[in-house]
């Protein structure tokens, strides 16, 4: 389906849909239980769903109570389901949380798993935990996008670089909390998305899970063997990530109010509040470092494209961006330049010349990637010309009401199907 916009402006009241970041590990501590648990507040975008049907595979069990709310059947009460091989076969579609959070999961609990996956995830580097399987003699292949994992995880030290994705921290977090003994994850450099690894800890206490900090030169995380995950009722909180699109749709001009938003959370992309303040309020130069919200640079560019002539916004420390669902550094720049933004490309962030006001009147590809459509419509409300989405429904990943939200503001679009 393509998307055609007019240049209009938005006005209204919007709560952002709830945490996809949050709802992952609330479903898998709830799934990890003896009991049942029931989880409100749940967007059901085809990342969460992967997830769900990812831990039926290990033995879970679920079921939609209302619109929005589930209820979690744990695996104390199932056993995994296995293919001809032993193993459970996992497909994870397009989730890179899914993916990594199960493959440590699924050792831990099954023996192993056969993971598949859509789009780029299967190219994601997965390089982390191969290194640590090297060193615990755990076998992996990787053929023709099929990873296969078999092996006995075992307590002990698991040593990781920092500045890699917290989500092979959550995973281990999740699996060495089940196995006898205790264990340790240590950072081996400066630990990056430490919001992300809260949010998992914040998780695995509210289901009973103790984690406690490791003091040390770098951040380490001390996990007790012989945990159980008690079964829990929560709900999932507003998602800072998407609320960063429509506060970079009020920091270009639009009248929105955005309501429902925790200021407690732990979810590091609430950032985009003091980040969204500087670049409204400070002229010139402004330097953005996004190591611990890579996911807010879509919005935050388009913030920044429309600061207005002189000003210059430095992105920096984004090269985590290049592993996404698309290489966004490179996403993010083609799609606004095309638009008739000024961004320069650099190896791990992005230089952003202010302009006043955008071209547009053409195309853009979001290349498969659901921040990238989200960014691109956004950014459309500052343009002279209306823009062409390609392959809108790409926001069904995170956000499947993206396009309704957009209509309800005031957003004037046009569906085209395609074949």
């Amino acid at each position: 389906m393509d998307v055609i916009i007019a240049p209009t402006k938005l006005h209204g009241t919007i709560t952002p849909p709830p945490s996809k970041s949050q709802a992952h590990r609330l479903i898998i501590a709830a799934a990890l239980s003896g009991g049942e648990s029931v989880i409100s507040n749940v967007a059901f975008s085809q990342d969460i769903t992967a997830t769900l049907n990812a831990m039926e595979q290990l033995g879970a069990r679920w079921e939609q109570l209302t619109e929005n709310s589930i209820r979690v059947c744990g695996i104390g009460g199932g056993a995994p389901v296995l293919g001809a091989d032993g193993l459970p076969h996992i497909d994870c579609g397009e989730s890179g949380s899914t993916l990594r959070f199960l493959i440590p999961i699924a050792l831990a609990v099954a023996g192993g798993g056969v993971f598949t996956g859509r789009g780029r995830l299967m190219e994601r580097p997965q390089k982390p935990y191969f290194d640590l399987f090297d060193e615990k003699g755990i076998a992996y292949t990787l053929e023709n996008g099929v990873l296969t994992v078999k092996g006995t995880l075992i307590s002990g030290t698991y040593a990781l670089p920092g500045n890699v994705s917290s989500q092979f921290f959550t995973g281990l977090l999740y699996a060495l909390s089940l196995l006898e003994g205790d264990s340790v994850i240590q950072a081996t450099t400066t630990l990056e998305s430490r919001s992300y690894i809260d949010m998992t800890i914040d998780a695995l206490r509210s289901s009973g899970v103790a984690v406690t900090d490791v003091a040390g030169d770098y951040p380490g995380f001390a996990v007790r063997g012989g945990q159980s995950y008690t079964a829990s009722h929560r709900a999932v909180e507003a998602d800072w990530s998407q609320a960063g699109f429509y506060y970079a749709a009020l920091g270009v001009g639009n009248d929105i109010v955005i309501e429902g938003m925790n200021t407690a959370s732990t979810q590091g992309d609430k950032k985009i509040v003091p980040y969204h303040v500087e670049m409204l309020l400070k002229s010139g130069e402004v330097e953005l470092d996004v190591s611990d919200c890579p996911d807010l640079v879509p919005p935050l560019a388009v913030q920044a494209a429309l600061r207005g002539q002189g000003n210059v916004t430095r992105i920096v420390n984004a090269a985590r961006l290049r592993i996404k669902e698309s290489d966004r550094l490179t996403s993010v720049t083609a799609v606004l330049n095309a638009l008739g933004a000024e961004i320069e490309e650099l190896e791990d962030g992005l230089v952003i010349h202010g302009k006043d006001k955008l071209t547009g009147g053409i195309a853009v590809d979001p290349y498969n990637d659901h921040r990238i459509a989200m960014m691109a419509a956004v950014a459309a409300t500052c343009c002279r010309q209306p823009v062409t989405v390609r392959d809108a429904q790409c926001v069904k990943k995170s956000y499947p009401d993206f396009w309704e939200d957009y209509e309800a503001l005031g957003g004037i679009i046009r569906r085209e199907e395609t074949v």
